[in-house]
């Protein structure tokens, strides 16, 4: 895991973090969150693919070190079990108490902590070019071919192994509502043109059959 907390400490560096001990020591407790036994799609690799799409399309966001900090924090905490967005309220407080820890200025923290929170939802504003950055590197899964696709989906699943299946298969089913009723589930021009119809094929194929 060198490679991703080398990752982390640039991005925490770039975004006016102490660098040293202290930052390695935050990295390495996020690390941790992420290899929870209990993760089977919210794990560290899903935690790379993101940072490999923000660090893909990093020139077209305004503060691409703060979209890399709030990839590493979005599913820090994850807890199945969780009601409505309190993983994401939850992982918004632990970026900025690690960030503001590490010496951060307070506006960068708060930015962080609104990226986090947007990933609740998936919901951006016009202009928000960090904000669609985000959203768009955490929901690429869903624009992969169908096998890729499948397994994703596989995994949310076990994810929620605790939930009765027609309890699963009704809340997945609202999940997958709500991102099709989005007016676009890419916000960023080079990723809406060739992840869009994909994304929404998968979608509606796994709707169709959990329905």
């Amino acid at each position: 895991m060198t490679e991703l907390i080398d990752r982390w400490r640039a991005a925490a560096r770039a975004a006016g973090a102490t660098d040293g001990p202290a930052s390695t020591a935050a990295g390495e407790s996020l690390l941790t969150r992420w290899r929870e036994p209990h993760r089977h799609y919210h794990t560290t690799r899903h935690l790379t693919a993101v940072l490999d799409v923000v660090d893909a399309y990093a020139g077209l966001a305004d503060r691409p070190d703060l979209v890399r900090l709030a990839a590493w924090c979005h599913d820090a905490v994850y807890d199945p079990r969780a009601p409505g967005d309190a993983n994401e309220r939850d992982s918004a407080d632990l970026a900025a108490a690690l960030l503001a820890g590490l010496g951060v200025a307070a506006g960068a923290v708060a930015e962080v902590r609104r990226l986090v929170l947007l990933t609740a939802g998936h919901a951006t504003t016009a202009g928000d070019a960090d904000g669609a950055l985000l959203c768009d590197a955490d929901l690429a899964v869903l624009a992969g071919p169908p096998e890729e696709y499948d397994r994703y989906a596989a995994a949310v699943r076990r994810e929620y192994a605790h939930v009765p299946d027609p309890d699963f298969r009704a809340g997945r089913a609202r999940v997958l509502a709500h991102l099709l009723a989005l007016p676009a589930l890419y916000r960023l021009p080079p990723l809406a043109a060739t992840w869009e119809p994909q994304a929404r094929s998968n979608l509606t194929r796994e709707l169709t059959r959990l329905t």
